[in-house]
């Protein structure tokens, strides 16, 4: 768990403000006063309850590398600080590699499977860089399977976000069904049962030389909204499933 700097108007104990009361630090790594992550039975069922107080990540121990994710999430109704009046928000980490805190001071470097109100599906590529088809609409790129491949990396002219191919979200309140396969630099991003998005070759930044990314850890993030995730599952995979494997 990694949980950044909280807002100024929150009390977190024992952390060091400037003269204007804002914080200087971060919570930190595997402390949680203000119990952003808590597991409670939700719809019958364990799930992990984010408060979404605050932005931060839990992130698995282990690595893994070929793989097929499943999870189910829905949002509640709490929203917090600047995304007060923005969409809701959150978001699956893949390939996480390296410490929390390279991007904005929260998240590790990894590529994101976005999970945001309309926006399920879109990819962020964070500290590193990752290959879509693409095409440009006004100042969006968005997928298009016949479109010209394109590298997504955080510097102009493309910056770091592709847009997914549909808005297959359920209603508000409803679970959603989120499938995530991994195999080799490859991956596809699924949203209740539909394609919305295929990736190719993720590569590394933190070195002198961009390398192949094709393992790391799973993050699930808090990021100002209140939102639960139940029945995380991941498998080992030799090939990709045939009903998400395409042409």
């Amino acid at each position: 768990m990694f949980i950044t700097k909280p807002d100024r108007t929150w009390n977190v104990p024992g952390l060091k403000r400037d003269e204007q009361g804002n914080y200087l630090e971060p919570i930190g790594k595997n402390r949680d006063p203000l119990k952003v992550f808590v597991v409670e039975n939700v719809d019958g069922r364990p799930a992990i309850h984010v408060s979404g107080q605050g932005f931060g990540v839990i992130t698995t121990i282990e690595t893994f590398a070929n793989l097929h994710l499943r999870l189910q999430v829905k949002w509640g109704e709490k929203k917090w600080g600047a995304k007060l009046h923005a969409p809701r928000d959150c978001g699956l980490l893949y390939f996480c590699h390296g410490e929390p805190g390279f991007d904005h001071e929260t998240w590790p470097r990894s590529i994101e499977f976005q999970i945001q109100e309309h926006d399920m599906g879109d990819l962020f590529a964070l500290g590193a860089q990752i290959t879509v088809p693409a095409r440009p609409e006004g100042k969006l790129w968005l997928y298009d399977p016949k479109g010209a491949p394109t590298l997504f990396v955080q510097k102009p002219p493309v910056g770091n976000r592709c847009v997914k191919l549909a808005d297959v979200e359920e209603p508000h309140g409803e679970w959603n069904t989120l499938d995530l396969v991994c195999l080799g630099g490859t991956s596809v991003h699924i949203v209740n049962g539909k394609v919305v998005m295929r990736l190719h070759d993720a590569q590394r930044l933190d070195g002198t030389t961009p390398v192949p990314l094709m393992s790391g850890q799973i993050s699930l993030q808090t990021e100002g909204a209140e939102v639960y995730y139940r029945d995380i599952e991941i498998r080992p995979i030799t090939a990709i499933p045939a009903e998400f494997a395409g042409q």
